[in-house]
């Protein structure tokens, strides 16, 4: 057997595995219902147009215009009649006065009011909420599944080196197609979680009738941001699995993967705190680890060169290789070691002699 079709074995194992384990499909599922959700519930809140009641037709066209569904009828009387049984938000009546049960209707008086005509010198600009949610959302994806995907990698490593199944294992097929393997498998399921979030969100902005220059904003960012993750997660998946080699027991997983955790971390929070400082966050795109967010961020609010991603993606992949092979040694040096923790320095320095 070759390294390819050991490693095709391997990954094929593990998928099988992971698209059984009902945690992890209850997980996928969730995070796609409140993907779904994320995006609805604008329209689930807002229910439809305020009714107002009017007598007469003379601030018809006004409140119309306002976006007020209006609702035209004989006399005062039946007016106050329908504000007190709910049938309509406020009404109009002769002065005119509006009438109200307890809270003035402010879209109402915004409506009669005269107000200075207002030039939009960009209309085309984005919402403010959604300069702020869509850097987190892309922030927060990138963390919790780096983060997920990743302490799976390293449990995974040390359950086997645990139980003793890692030497089996390797006296069939060698270390390094297991490592390619176990990181295979992951990143496909990984890139396919945020690929059906990705989906079902842009699904849900078109169902929404979300409005135009967000969306076309938006999809530049995500298609940069998924090529982005996949070499990111790359980049630090057989990090993963050096890190969790190093344990001898899944006690000790947590010392073990600190440092790497914080790795993941805190390009979360530094695209968090700088998202509106446009220098910083040039810093941030070309910086390996805070690129997969940071980019597409940028690429989102307009301010990268249509060179920038490319150029920032070329780095991104020179680190992975780079860590590809510091991760691969950690693992090598510290798979059958099984007598307590092993430091990175140790399993640098002897590299374990198989596969």
């Amino acid at each position: 057997m070759t390294t390819f079709e050991a490693a095709r074995l391997v990954a094929g194992r593990e998928i099988r595995v992971k698209i059984r384990d009902k945690t992890f499909l209850f997980s996928t599922v969730l995070l796609l219902f409140f993907t779904a959700l994320g995006v609805a519930l604008p329209i689930l809140v807002n229910s439809g147009p305020d009714k107002v009641a009017v007598v007469g037709s003379t601030h018809t066209a006004a409140l119309e215009q306002a976006g007020l569904e209006v609702v035209t009828v004989p006399d005062t009387a039946t007016a106050e009649q329908m504000v007190h049984d709910d049938e309509v938000t406020a009404a109009v009546v002769d002065g005119p006065t509006v009438l109200a049960l307890d809270e003035t209707p402010r879209e109402v008086v915004a409506a009669l009011s005269t107000s200075p005509p207002v030039k939009f010198l960009d209309p085309d600009a984005l919402d403010p909420a959604a300069l702020f949610l869509v850097p987190f959302i892309l922030a927060t994806l990138f963390f919790f599944t780096t983060l997920s995907f990743g302490v799976q990698i390293a449990q995974s490593v040390t359950e086997e080196k645990q139980t003793r199944i890692v030497e089996i294992l390797v006296s069939s097929i060698p270390v390094r197609a297991l490592l390619i393997g176990k990181v295979a498998a992951m990143t496909l399921l990984a890139f396919g979680q945020l690929a059906l979030i990705a989906v079902v969100g842009l699904v849900g902005m078109r169902v929404a009738d979300v409005g135009g220059p967000l969306i076309d904003a938006v999809l530049p960012a995500i298609g940069w941001f998924l090529p982005f993750f996949v070499v990111g997660f790359l980049m630090l998946a057989t990090l993963w699995a050096g890190v969790g080699a190093l344990a001898a027991r899944q006690e000790d997983l947590g010392s073990t993967t600190a440092p790497l955790q914080l790795a993941v971390m805190t390009p979360f929070f530094l695209v968090l705190a700088f998202q509106s400082n446009p220098t910083a966050m040039a810093v941030l795109s070309y910086v390996p680890f805070s690129a997969p967010v940071a980019m597409p961020v940028r690429l989102f609010t307009g301010e990268a060169a249509a060179w920038e991603p490319f150029l920032s993606l070329a780095l991104l992949l020179l680190t992975s290789a780079l860590t590809l092979l510091a991760g691969a040694r950690v693992y090598q040096g510290s798979l059958l070691r099984t007598n307590g923790r092993t430091s990175i320095a140790a399993a640098w320095r002897n590299p374990t002699p198989v596969g």
